[in-house]
């Protein structure tokens, strides 16, 4: 009887721990949504407009036992700017076979200078596959800003771990 109690109070803490999503803040409140601004933004104002290509692996092909292990992958964001603020406009996820899976905004987001803005694509999501990218379109109020967008993919295989990073590529 005792081990029973304390079999069933050991599942109760280990059932209510929770992995929390590394998307939200404190509050549950998605970290992308409360950055949106509810504003639209003038065209005349943003002087700088860009497209970006990032891509992301969700899973890649180790060896013939474990072909696929799946990745989490952190798309980054980053305002280089010292003193201008950088808008993201667009954040579309899309799949392999180039369809869109979700879009993460509706709104614009504002990213202070020198600021950075991460989301994080969960390693059990495979929903974009082995060729899975985003787009990401910024503007800003002069031409001079220049922001920084990777991906990071970090996964484990046994006892290894490993992680490595992609660059965005303009489109315009």
């Amino acid at each position: 009887m005792k081990y029973l109690l304390l079999s069933i109070i050991c599942l109760c803490i280990l059932g209510s721990c929770d992995n929390p999503d590394p998307n939200t803040d404190s509050s549950g409140t998605d970290e992308l949504e409360a950055l949106e601004i509810d504003q639209n933004l003038s065209r005349d104002d943003q002087v700088y407009k860009d497209k970006f290509y990032v891509p992301i692996y969700s899973d890649i092909y180790v060896d013939q036992q474990n072909q696929k292990v799946l990745l989490a992958a952190t798309l980054s964001i980053r305002n280089t700017s010292y003193k201008d603020t950088l808008f993201v406009t667009k954040i579309d996820y899309f799949n392999t076979k180039g369809a869109l899976v979700r879009e993460f905004i509706d709104n614009p987001i504002l990213i202070a200078p020198m600021a950075t803005v991460n989301y994080v694509i969960e390693r059990d999501d495979d929903t974009g596959g082995n060729g899975a990218n985003f787009i990401v379109d910024v503007t800003g109020r002069t031409d001079t800003i220049k922001p920084l967008i990777q991906a990071v993919m970090i996964g484990q295989h046994g006892n290894k771990g490993f992680a490595f990073a992609t660059d965005a590529y303009s489109t315009l």
